[in-house]
């Protein structure tokens, strides 16, 4: 196994930006780090949750994956929109008061989120399984790869907490490009383009 590719590969996949990481960077600009770690927690959670059922029904799932993938694009980029519209809205009073940034709201979006349950369920195939076969080195590499995740979500916090006072003078514009991102990956994700 190609440790350093590995690591690169989720590197690269969990520190672009992706649904999860907008979301963090919109919370942290309206209500704060300290609040936004909830989400990161929920997020974090589902996220291994998800690596650790891709390692324990790997089979499983690549046999039903063919067939439920259209379903999850549509779902996840429903969701996307419904995300872009939110966060488009925030830092009007009654929106900025409604939007979700706790530890539900991030176990929730994990498990919408296209572009996370594309990775977990084609990390452990196409890195680990290859070369090792134990449940005892799944489930580290499943712990290796949370953590990396947890590590970009508050790369994230971190970014949103340093640029915070710019991204608040800058709000509306920043609330529409981020809203942007997101609903070009809901269409990516949807495969329309």
């Amino acid at each position: 196994m190609n440790i350093a590719a590995f690591i690169i590969y989720c590197i690269v996949v969990t520190f672009t930006p992706g649904p999860t990481n907008i979301v963090i960077l919109s919370s942290v600009q309206h209500h704060g780090g300290r609040k936004t770690m909830g989400y990161v927690g929920g997020a974090t959670l589902a996220f291994g949750l998800l690596l650790a059922a891709s390692a324990l029904l790997n089979r499983l799932l690549a046999g039903i994956l063919p067939h439920i993938l259209g379903a999850m694009q549509i779902i996840g980029s429903l969701y996307m929109l419904y995300l872009a519209y939110q966060v488009y809205r925030m830092g009007r009073s009654e929106a900025a008061g409604r939007q979700a940034s706790g530890f539900r709201s991030g176990l929730l979006m994990q498990f919408a989120n296209p572009k996370v349950l594309l990775f977990t369920l084609t990390v452990i195939p196409s890195y680990v399984m290859p070369y090792y076969s134990s449940p005892a080195a799944a489930f580290i590499f499943v712990i290796v790869i949370t953590v990396i995740g947890f590590l970009a979500f508050m790369a994230w916090v971190i970014f949103g907490s340093v640029f915070k006072s710019y991204l608040k003078r800058h709000q509306r514009v920043m609330n529409s490009i981020m809203a942007l991102f997101l609903v070009y990956s809901a269409v990516m994700v949807s495969g329309i383009l």
